[in-house]
């Protein structure tokens, strides 16, 4: 399944994934062995990874093999509110510095995440939605966007789906992206960091809300 020469990154990223999308519950314990049968590969890339997921705090060692930490609702609620601190700065840069390849780029995003949520397609929202902000962060002018950004926004996966199935949240997520697009398009810094911040505070005050109504 997975036979290229990074095999170590390729199985952190597929475990990191596994647990930040909840496959992997929390509190449970999972094996070198369990993991090996499962991805295919032998136990040295599985013990590599395990050592990085540790490192994300992501797992923690036991007897028996390793219990799933995973990322929690007040976990969540920090990281949005960091995103909130330093994400606009990333969207006033993504106004500047945008290409005009790139607007017709994210023009497509915005789009498909839109015909996606009119379906119902959960996954196709939550995907389309985490292109939308990692392009922004890559078109930004520098890496250090990227870099700080894009793995907080990675962590929060579940929670992200959670919100965005509810077909109310997903249209209010894609409004505000077509939105914030026409803002970067018009390469207006000022506005599009403006409509960025509140979008990231409109996503946290939607995920409180449907954890204070029992949706997980």
């Amino acid at each position: 399944m997975i036979k290229h020469s990074s095999l170590a990154d390729q199985v952190f990223e597929r475990l990191e994934t596994d647990i930040l999308t909840g496959k992997y519950p929390k509190g449970a314990i999972v094996t070198e062995g369990m993991l090996s049968e499962d991805l295919q590969v032998s136990r040295t890339p599985i013990r590599e990874a395990m050592s990085r997921l540790e490192q994300e705090h992501l797992v923690r060692p036991v007897n028996k093999g390793v219990e799933i930490l995973s990322i929690t609702l007040e976990d969540a609620l920090i990281i949005y509110d960091i995103r909130e601190k330093i994400e606009g700065l990333a969207a006033q840069a993504c106004a500047k510095n945008i290409t005009d390849e790139q607007i017709e780029e994210l023009r497509e995003i915005v789009e498909l995440q839109e015909f996606y949520a009119k379906k119902g397609d959960t996954e196709k929202v939550k995907t389309y939605d985490s292109m939308f902000h990692k392009k922004i962060y890559e078109f930004a002018g520098s890496p250090v966007y990227f870099d700080i950004l894009s793995p907080i926004h990675n962590k929060i996966q579940k929670f992200r789906k959670s919100v965005l199935s509810l077909k109310s949240n997903a249209k209010n997520s894609c409004d505000e992206h077509k939105e914030l697009f026409e803002a970067i398009a018009a390469r207006d810094g000022e506005l599009s960091y403006k409509l960025m911040n509140r979008h990231v505070e409109d996503a946290r005050q939607r995920l409180i809300e449907s954890y204070a109504d029992g949706r997980e």
